[in-house]
Formats: C-alpha cells, structure tokens, sequence
C-alpha cells in the first residue's frame, strides 16, 4: 500500500489483483465453512461468538488494518468483496463483518492523529470484532460530565454486533460541560459495567447479526474510553458511503446466493411441466428466460459494485484533500448502487421459487432463508429516498446534508 493519503489515514491506492485474489480466497473458505450449517445456525439463534472467532481467525478482522501494526493492509475493495463473498451463505455474518468494518474505520476517521497507534495496536493484537451502538432513530442516550470523565444513560436498539464484539462503538451528545453538544465517539470494553445487552434480537432474518438492544446504567465513561469527537470534516463523513457500501456489496452476495442454491434445485428437478414439451425443467423455456433475465441483471450489479467500490478506495486515498464535492460525489454512486442492489436482491430472492417450485418451500431446503435476510436488511433505510435522492441530484444538482443515512 502506497503512503499519499498517510497524513489522514494509512488507506492509499487501489487494490492489486493479487491482493483481490487472496482475499477472495480466505473469504471463499470461510464462506464455505458457514454455508455447511448456515440454516441450522439460523434456526438456532444462538450468539455467534463461534462464527466470529472464525472471522478472527482467518484474518478477516484485521484486514483493513495497517500492515506496519500487524494488521492486514488491505483496501476497501478487498473487505467489499468479503462481505459480498460471505452473504452468499450466511448474511447475518457477513452483515457482522460489515459493521465491524465500518466501526473500526472510525479509529482513521475520527481518532486524533496521535491516539490512532494505539488504537489500531489494541485492535490488532486482540484480533477485536468492533459492534455499534449508533442507531440515530434513537437519540435517547444522555452523556453527561462527571469528574474528569463522562456518565451515559439510556439505551440504543438494532446494535450490530454488540452481543459477541469485543468493542462497542458508541455515539452520545454531551449534556453539559465543556463539551456541551458534541458528538462524543466513545468506545467500551465487552462487558463493561453497567451495559446491559438485551437478548431481544428475533427477527424475521439477519438472526445471527447480534443486533439487539444495549441499555446504559450510569456507566462510567473514562477518558481512554473516548474514541474522537465528531466534525463537519469531509473525509471523517466518509463513514456512511462505507456503511451504504457494505449494504450494496450485501444484498449483491444475498441474490448471488440464492442463485446458486436454486440452480442446483433446479437443475435435479425431474421431469417437467406436463403442458412443456421439455423433458426436464432445466430444459423449459420459460425456467432458461427466468434465469437468464435474473442472472444477467445481478451481473449487472457486480459490475456497479466493483466499480464504485473501487472508486471509494480512490475518495480515501485523497486523505486530508477530499472536499465536500467529492463526498457529495461518491455518496450517489453508492446511492444507486444501493437502489439497484435492494431491488434486484428482493426480486432474485422471490422470483426462484418460480423455477423451483413448490417443494423448496419445504422448511429443509431454506430457500426462504436468502428472501428472509434480503427482506429485514433492505429495510435498515427506506430505498424510496435513495432514489429521491439520485434523481435529484440528477436533475438539480442538489445533494442531501451528510447524516448517518446520507
């Protein structure tokens, strides 16, 4: 990795396509080893402290992390492609993975130059899996002064991770004091007192992501614990095109997947429709158009994804450059990334069952378990403002204030 954009962040230049290929590789087996249980898994709802050791131990977890402290001195593209690669068998890990990307991200983004050490050397040498408590629907966290630290309050939902991470990424609005009205970036230790973690995760899909509840008690909040402080700096707002980013790349590896288990349902299928002149179903006409209209358009969206998620890893490498017309930039191309992926996903996930009829809906198969995952995540911001958004800027100019949504 090149060193242009070091006097920001350690992220520089594009990835090679070695580095691609290795990371594809390492994200393929670990892929493989989640799909050999991935409904079972699913249907069990058990914590996934095991499937997160497995992210550590591959490597997974360090791979956007400098190389000089250990880490894997990736790019954005390589940790992309591994999330995308993972959602083909199991979206709730890859959702998890995800997140932790973003949240660790948070050390380049917001950190002050001479705490990131620190940070990353923590980070890599306890191999952290970083959860989020950051849900801006609920602002209902209070962080108040108390001797030469802080006391939070309050609770946040949908905190990816937190059950099973050995950080937890918190923002609250300081409440009096010096700091009055900042946005604090607070990072706390599993099990820190006073944080409770709700074991209220069960939804309809995304069932492994650890994304429950957290409630604060009067927690004691010291100044390590204090990760940076928010601004109006354009290259630290690059935190929600990366977060958009692993959506996109997510529901992508979603439609990939289910793709690939109802070609093989497909293709044992015996015999045909008795109104085809087929033999087999695999054989019938309207079974081959399905595919090839479903097939060609997730292709499509490969393409989009690989595109933009380049293009993000040439946004950072600009480091203290990047201006608010390049952010305002790369947040549409990640926009309609997002609108095509949501969309494409949602269709491929229920037009399957079409070519493979009424016995994959057998609960053994877990053909519904892509439809299920694709369904609960699409629904983390609605996609509708996302089209709003790029058609306007398409037709106007305008762009939308930078928010953890846009």
């Amino acid at each position: 990795m090149t060193t242009t954009g070091a006097a920001r962040s350690h992220w520089a230049g594009t990835a090679t396509d070695d580095e691609l290929e290795r990371w594809d590789g390492v994200a393929a087996g670990v892929g493989d080893a989640l799909g050999l249980d991935a409904l079972a898994r699913d249907r069990a709802g058990a914590p996934p402290f095991a499937e997160a050791r497995l992210l550590q131990e591959a490597g997974l977890v360090t791979l956007l992390d400098p190389a000089e402290y250990g880490g894997g001195g990736a790019h954005w593209e390589s940790a992309l492609r591994a999330v995308r690669i993972l959602a083909r068998t199991d979206a709730s890990i890859a959702q998890l993975l995800g997140y932790h990307y973003v949240n660790e991200a948070n050390i380049a983004l917001v950190a002050p130059a001479d705490q990131r050490e620190r940070w990353f050397r923590a980070t890599i040498g306890g191999r952290w899996v970083w959860g989020d408590s950051v849900n801006p629907v609920d602002p209902s966290l209070t962080l108040t002064p108390d001797a030469d630290g802080y006391r939070l309050n309050g609770f946040k939902r949908f905190s990816t991770g937190s059950g099973v991470g050995e950080a937890l990424l918190v923002n609250a609005v300081v409440d009096g004091g010096g700091n009055d009205g900042r946005l604090a970036y607070l990072v706390l230790p599993y099990g820190h007192p006073g944080v409770e973690l709700v074991d209220d995760w069960d939804n309809l899909g995304q069932r492994l992501s650890a994304s429950n509840t957290v409630r604060y008690h009067d927690v004691r909040v010291d100044p390590v614990h204090v990760l940076g402080w928010g601004t109006d700096e354009p290259f630290q707002s690059l935190v929600t095109p990366a977060i958009q980013l692993v959506f996109g790349n997510l529901y992508l590896g979603i439609a990939q997947g289910a793709l690939a288990q109802a070609r093989e349902l497909t293709v044992a299928r015996p015999n045909s429709w008795f109104l085809s002149d087929a033999g087999a179903y695999r054989d019938d006409p309207f079974v081959r158009r399905l595919y090839g209209e479903l097939v060609s358009r997730v292709a499509a969206v490969e393409a989009l994804a690989d595109r933009v998620n380049r293009a993000f890893d040439r946004v950072l490498d600009r480091g203290a450059a990047v201006t608010a017309d390049d952010r305002a930039e790369i947040a549409i191309r990640v926009a309609e990334l997002k609108v095509v992926s949501s969309d494409t996903a949602l269709d491929v996930v229920n037009r399957v069952f079409e070519a493979t009829g009424s016995s994959s809906t057998a609960s053994r198969v877990g053909l519904d378990l892509h439809w299920r995952n694709a369904r609960t995540h699409s629904l983390h911001d609605p996609v509708d403002y996302k089209k709003l958004e790029v058609g306007a800027n398409f037709l106007t100019g305008v762009v939308q204030p930078i928010s953890l949504y846009t």
